[in-house]
């Protein structure tokens, strides 16, 4: 990928490949990496915000492959590289669809123009499939753009992590009367994702709001017409790698 290059400068220059990530993470600032990658030229080997950007496994550069690194924001601006899984792989979806029958009285004209992930999900919402899902009709979308966490800590194996104001953003999120719903949204075949965009949310409503919070993943596949929902919990909220899928389901909204 186009980052190797600045990647391996990077890792050079602060001496990264000596250090021991079985005892710690690395910690590294914008401005490392700024400073280690100023006299390249393209925009793809110097931004700070692309060269960060792993969301999924094979965004990481060789280096973080070869050596099962991978990065999590800890504030504005700073970063920890970590040893251990980062990801979780988003199952395929191997039962029956379910037709869905929505809930609205008139067909949304609005939702057939264009082709994003939010109106895919706004369809789904409207047509109560969400609130069907979780089986709770009390659900009102209440969370929407970026928000910024507050201080809480964990663990990616043995290594405790500290995070305080780092943005998140999620597609959706639903307030109940008992819970909070969350939501990130796919419009393609995800084949696995990385585990912060789900953790960094699930912690910090939890904390802001003392709700049960439970993290979905939403996906339209435009080949069958079909919106696929995954969803998943952590079984120890202080624990990174306690995720688990509790269940999934594919419909036709009909």
């Amino acid at each position: 990928m186009a980052n190797n290059n600045s990647w391996k400068k990077i890792f050079d220059d602060l001496e990264i490949s000596k250090h021991d990530f079985d005892k710690s993470p690395f910690s590294i600032s914008a401005e490392d990496i700024k400073r280690s990658c100023q006299d390249f030229k393209k925009t793809t080997e110097k931004e700070v915000r692309i060269l960060c950007k792993q969301d999924k496994r094979s965004d990481r550069p060789d280096i973080f492959i070869q050596n099962n690194l991978f990065m999590l924001p800890t504030t504005n601006g700073a970063y920890s590289i970590v040893r251990g899984e980062g990801y979780i792989d988003i199952p395929e979806i191997t039962t029956e669809p379910i037709n869905y029958e929505s809930k609205l009285q008139f067909d949304l004209l609005s939702s057939q123009v264009g082709d994003s992930e939010m109106q895919h999900l706004d369809f789904a919402y409207a047509s109560s499939l969400i609130r069907t899902f979780m089986e709770d009709s009390t659900l009102v979308l209440t969370i929407r753009g970026r928000k910024y966490t507050p201080k809480f800590d964990f663990l990616v194996g043995e290594q405790k992590i500290n995070v305080s104001s780092v943005q998140t953003e999620v597609d959706a999120g639903y307030e109940g009367e008992s819970q909070i719903v969350l939501i990130e949204a796919k419009n393609s075949q995800t084949k696995n994702t990385i585990i912060r965009q789900l953790y960094y949310p699930f912690r910090q409503w939890q904390i802001q709001t003392g709700k049960n919070v439970f993290t979905l993943f939403f996906e339209k596949n435009h080949k069958n017409n079909l919106y696929s929902i995954w969803q998943f919990a952590f079984e120890d909220p202080n624990n990174y790698n306690s995720i688990k899928l509790v269940k999934s389901a594919r419909y036709h909204i009909v």
